[in-house]
């Protein structure tokens, strides 16, 4: 038996469910050449701000993928406050694994309710480093050591979590998994 959909918002990025594939060779010139409409979709993906997709498009052509996530890092640290509300309510709670006890469930969202009554925006952690098995934990955990942050140390800690999302989720979009764990003030 599945429990149903929490409501509210956690970002877990969802493993993929096929093996990832090698970075190619044509992926950063694939990027650099996209049509804009296309590239500014697939960067919203990656964070959920106007301005910043806007930058990182706007640099293009990137010789290297350090590059990109360079200019990705910068466009990033530059985000004022309601973009990075906006970014911040964009992100998701991924489904738990079919086998996860209802337990999980309750204790996710208990904890996601109280961190989002104090802080007034979702809880992202970036769990690239972080074994499959033991994300739910680790997330419980985070939670629950981060409600101890005053709102503003909280969201300098989100902000930097949400970067190594967008790090993690550019890396994904030119195929380099290898290197998919992201510096995270947190982890």
């Amino acid at each position: 038996m599945t429990p149903p959909h929490l409501p509210g918002q956690v970002a877990i990025p969802a493993l993929p469910e096929q093996p990832r594939v090698p970075p190619t060779a044509s992926a950063l010139p694939a990027f650099n050449g996209a049509p804009e409409a296309d590239l500014r979709g697939r960067l919203l993906d990656c964070l959920h701000s106007p301005r910043w997709t806007e930058r990182v498009a706007a640099h293009r052509p990137y010789p290297d993928l350090d590059s990109l996530l360079a200019a990705a890092d910068e466009a990033a640290y530059d985000l004022t406050p309601a973009e990075l509300s906006l970014a911040l309510a964009a992100e998701t709670l991924p489904a738990l694994p079919p086998d996860t006890y209802e337990a999980a469930y309750t204790a996710l969202d208990a904890a996601r309710a109280a961190y989002e009554a104090r802080f007034g925006h979702a809880f992202v952690i970036s769990l690239a480093a972080i074994r499959p098995n033991e994300r739910l934990d680790h997330v419980l955990t985070a939670i629950r050591s981060r409600l101890a942050n005053d709102p503003e140390e909280e969201r300098a800690v989100a902000a930097e979590e949400l970067r190594g999302l967008a790090r993690e989720r550019l890396r994904r979009l030119l195929g380099d998994p290898d290197r998919a764990t992201c510096p995270t003030s947190v982890t």
